[in-house]
């Protein structure tokens, strides 16, 4: 199953470090598979407030993007970035091709129900 790393960086400043870290990052990523998949374009917000801009990487699964995220080359590299741009940074599982948002309400209507899932 894909994973992501998603990142909201707010109060993005271009110091040197940073650059750094760009030209650096890739090589961190390419052992896991890992590849950039949205990096930093302003957001066109439709519903509420979204300060700030994503970086979304892609992963062939959580284990790969946890490994990269943990990787000593990686951790060696991103003080470049948190010491210059504030943000929050998730990994997480994404769905896979079968995906059934209507399984997936009927799974939470059975729990609201307190019915066996």
């Amino acid at each position: 199953m894909p994973a992501y790393a998603l990142a909201h960086l707010r109060d993005r400043h271009h110091h040197p470090d940073v650059i750094t870290y760009l030209e650096r990052i890739q090589d961190t990523l390419d052992p896991f598979q890992g590849r950039f998949l949205v990096h930093g374009p302003p957001a066109q917000v439709v519903e509420g407030r979204w300060p700030g801009s994503v970086v979304l990487i892609g992963f062939p699964d959580l284990d790969l993007a946890r490994a990269w995220y943990d990787s000593p080359p990686y951790r060696a590299i991103l003080a470049l970035r948190t010491d210059h741009i504030s943000g929050d940074v998730v990994l997480l599982d994404g769905v896979g091709p079968d995906y059934d948002p209507t399984a997936r309400a009927a799974k939470l209507q059975r729990a609201a129900d307190g019915r066996p899932s």
